[in-house]
């Protein structure tokens, strides 16, 4: 028999039939001691796939600003796509984590778009490049370098590659990346699963995504990792930390903000990221990130 926390489903689901009767918590600052440090995955969380935003979770996240909560983003993203989500959003936390942790942001306004790179983790991605070709000599591959440059081959047309260019393979070696991309297009996700486990891929961290594909870290760095990092750098409490996401790629997120705050799976999350949270949220198509939100104090 399991031991975990029983996922309290029907707490939020109330929460957001309350909130739209109109009784949403207040908004009068909150003293720091209540205050809660909270960590946004973005897609599937925060934005839909065609990247629209609901009112209600925007209204959500601005409601949580203002009642003094420090809110952030921690997505596997980079930053040149991380940025315009906290535009929208109007969010301007000091750090935001991205990269899947591999880069946390720090708010400057001396910088071109608000923020500088204030941590940047690498890894040279030759051996991992090398091992994965010899299994999927078809795949796609992008690497993303410490100053968020990419580079790319063939056929990665379909994601952002504004400063990015496209090169042959051979050249993504002897690089230093803060992530790896890789894509297969000949490959269902559960056949692409048996893949990646047959690869024996160590010394990295990964994370499978929606499709199949591959994003690749450097080894013991993930979301979890890099908050805490945040969390340190802000002295925050552990015990108030809320993470909220829906992807493979918050397991490790989820179990940090787990041991002793909150960890809250979307509804629409696999079955083995929903176990690993302490609670789960109406899915994203039912603006179910509202109803965590208004439930903070």
């Amino acid at each position: 028999m399991s031991d975990r926390r029983e996922p309290r489903v029907r707490t939020i689901v109330e929460q957001t039939a309350d909130a739209s009767a109109g009784s949403r918590p207040s908004l009068q600052p909150l003293p720091h001691e209540h205050r809660w440090f909270v960590a946004l995955d973005v897609d599937g969380t925060v934005m839909h796939e065609d990247e629209s935003i609901d009112h209600a979770v925007a209204e959500a996240v601005t409601a949580a600003v203002t009642r003094g909560h420090h809110v952030t983003l921690a997505t596997g993203r980079s930053w040149s796509t991380t940025g315009p989500v906290l535009r929208s959003l109007g969010l301007e936390p000091e750090y935001v984590v991205c990269a899947n942790g591999a880069v946390t942001m720090r708010r400057d306004e001396a910088a071109d778009d608000g923020y500088r790179r204030e941590f940047v983790e690498v890894f040279d991605p030759t051996a991992v490049l090398e091992r994965i070709r010899a299994v999927l000599p078809a795949g796609e591959f992008m690497i993303e370098l410490g100053d968020g440059y990419r580079l790319y081959t063939a056929g990665m047309t379909e994601w952002n590659l504004d400063r990015a260019r496209e090169v042959p393979f051979d050249e993504l070696f002897g690089q230093e990346a803060t992530r790896v991309v890789v894509r297969s297009r000949q490959h269902g996700l559960e056949e692409f699963f048996e893949i990646v486990d047959r690869m024996g891929l160590h010394h990295v961290s990964y994370a499978i995504g929606w499709t199949a594909w591959l994003d690749i870290a450097p080894d013991g760095v993930n979301k979890a990792t890099a908050l805490e990092r945040v969390r340190g750098w802000i002295d925050h409490p552990i015990d108030r930390v809320l993470a909220v996401g829906d992807g493979r790629n918050d397991i490790e997120m989820f179990r940090w903000a787990g041991s002793a705050g909150r960890a809250v799976a979307m509804g629409q999350a696999p079955e083995e990221v929903r176990e690993v949270a302490g609670e789960v949220a109406g899915a994203i198509d039912d603006a179910g990130l509202a109803a965590v939100l208004h439930s903070l104090p």
